[in-house]
């Protein structure tokens, strides 16, 4: 029964945070209805630049909230949170294009309700996993490259015990535990730091764990973490 565990490390420096996690179970994320996603990623886009209302970037708050965050451990230079990454996308007019099913779904929430969110294959955990402060030796292979490129010391990761699986807490995704068109078994997570957005993220959690089984079948349990209740079974 691997179990989601959220270390004190981690609530010591965002004791305000909430976690929220999609566990899917025997789903169908092959590649089909593309146009399907590509209609989802587009109406999400449209829908996200409600978050650029400011000319300066970084300062729309969706963003400064995370660059803030950042500013609390060691990160790799450059590295920013996956929302920014998105909306900047969205900034300067370029597409986000289909990958497979379950990341367009939750690339869309992520847009639509400027929330992180990020995915992994259940399959490839090798023990519990956990969300908490790296020791700096986790080995890491990001995706899309050959190179192992472990965390800093202090840096915020979800590991496993065979490593690393994102580094920056939602910068860059580990390839060994990606999300493929193979996948059966997700673990979806979304972040939020920003106490004043609590009933958006609830209603994001909640979309995002309806469009899974519409869309690819299998069941969903969603659950959110917080500084009062830490862990979660993945799997009973």
């Amino acid at each position: 029964m691997p179990r989601f565990i959220i270390e004190d490390d981690f609530w010591s420096l965002f004791p305000h945070a909430k976690i929220g996690i999609v566990i899917c179970q025997g789903i169908d994320n092959s590649i089909r209805d593309v146009e399907i996603y590509e209609k989802l990623l587009k109406e999400a886009e449209k829908d996200a630049h409600k978050f650029l209302s400011l000319e300066e970037f970084s300062s729309n708050p969706v963003i400064s909230v995370w660059r803030e965050a950042f500013q609390k451990f060691k990160t790799k230079k450059g590295a920013r949170c996956s929302i920014e990454a998105l909306l900047k996308r969205v900034k300067n007019g370029n597409p986000i294009g289909t990958i497979n099913p379950l990341v367009d779904m939750y690339n869309s929430i992520s847009l639509r309700y400027g929330l992180p969110c990020g995915g992994e294959d259940i399959d490839t955990f090798v023990g519990d996993i956990r969300l908490t402060q790296a020791n700096g030796n986790e080995p890491f292979l990001p995706l899309g490259q050959d190179e192992n490129a472990p965390p800093y010391e202090g840096e915020i990761v979800y590991k496993d015990d065979d490593g690393a699986i994102c580094r920056c807490w939602n910068w860059r995704e580990a390839q060994r535990t990606m999300l493929t068109e193979n996948t059966k078994n997700a673990f979806l997570c979304m972040e939020l730091i920003d106490e004043s957005r609590s009933d958006e993220f609830h209603m994001a959690l909640k979309e995002l764990s309806d469009l899974v089984p519409h869309h690819l079948g299998g069941m969903v349990k969603r659950e959110v973490l917080d500084i009062s209740q830490k862990e979660m079974t993945i799997f009973e």
